[in-house]
């Protein structure tokens, strides 16, 4: 398992979008880096499937509001928490492994001045550094799929989240069990450890001691996206192979073809611990 963890660092160390290339971003759209709106972050930190309406979605199945205590669980950059800090006015905690994501996320979230409700501290998801129940929710958007014991993550939001306190989050599921040169490729690439079923992913939840609330296949959405995100991934290409990491490109363009085929899509879970 520490191959595996190191392989997701190492894979989100040198991921396309990052903290510079947001703030490049950013920078060109207004000229420069002073006084700086969460809503005007917005268009350039929510690297997720869905973008801001997702975040909404997240929100509606884990009863956020103002004060809810959340964890994020690989929480990457930060702009899903700096979202439901800004619109719903939740106190969210990430938790990400990669600490120059960690480092990133900090500046960010200090950018627009939301230091004070969102933090993103350095951790596993498969050991949660949070105390029993202490937070009202958890989601997690696309990135269980890196984690090698994804039963293990569930019990921890289990353990975390307080009587009646609910998870929902994303992932990617696999309809069809991939070839072994597409399992390699997606290893390779995006570091993806292993993929459940949408029937499996649901069981898993409820043996991690919820009750599950929501099912939902997202594959028909995602197969629009992936394809409407592919000439961004297309343009970054050139830095990310300067990067040694040309195989993140790849795998992506096989990832929108698995996708629309339906052998590979999303699914959108909810659940509630009982009281």
């Amino acid at each position: 398992m520490r191959t595996e963890i190191r392989s997701v660092i190492d894979f989100f160390e040198r991921h396309p979008i990052s903290r510079e290339i947001i703030l490049t971003k950013l920078k060109a759209s207004r000229g420069h880096l002073d006084h700086v709106s969460p809503e005007e972050l917005f268009p350039h930190d929510q690297d997720h499937y869905g973008g801001p309406d997702a975040n909404d979605a997240l929100a509606a199945r884990a009863g956020i509001g103002k004060g809810t205590r959340v964890a994020d669980f690989c929480a990457g950059l930060g702009g899903p928490a700096r979202y439901l800090a800004y619109r719903y006015g939740a106190d969210v905690t990430g938790i990400e492994l990669t600490p120059a994501r960690v480092k990133g996320a900090e500046e960010l979230t200090r950018l627009v001045g939301l230091q004070d409700n969102v933090r993103v501290i350095e951790g596993n998801v498969m050991q949660v550094p949070l105390p029993d129940s202490s937070v009202d929710a958890v989601i997690s958007q696309e990135a269980l799929l890196h984690v090698p014991d994804k039963g293990r993550t569930l019990a921890e939001a289990y353990r975390i989240l307080k009587p009646g306190g609910r998870i929902a989050f994303t992932d990617w599921v696999a309809h069809r069990p991939l070839s072994e040169v597409d399992k390699g490729l997606m290893w390779e690439g995006m570091a993806v450890a292993d993929l459940y079923s949408l029937e499996n992913y649901s069981e898993l939840v409820r043996t991690a001691g919820f009750t599950v609330s929501s099912v939902e296949d997202l594959t028909a959405d995602w197969g629009v996206i992936l394809k409407q995100r592919l000439p961004m991934y297309r343009r970054l290409r050139e830095e990310a192979r300067s990067a040694g990491h040309d195989a993140f490109y790849e795998s992506y363009v096989r990832l929108v073809e698995l996708v629309n085929a339906a052998v590979l899509g999303g699914g959108r879970i909810s659940g509630e611990k009982p009281r």
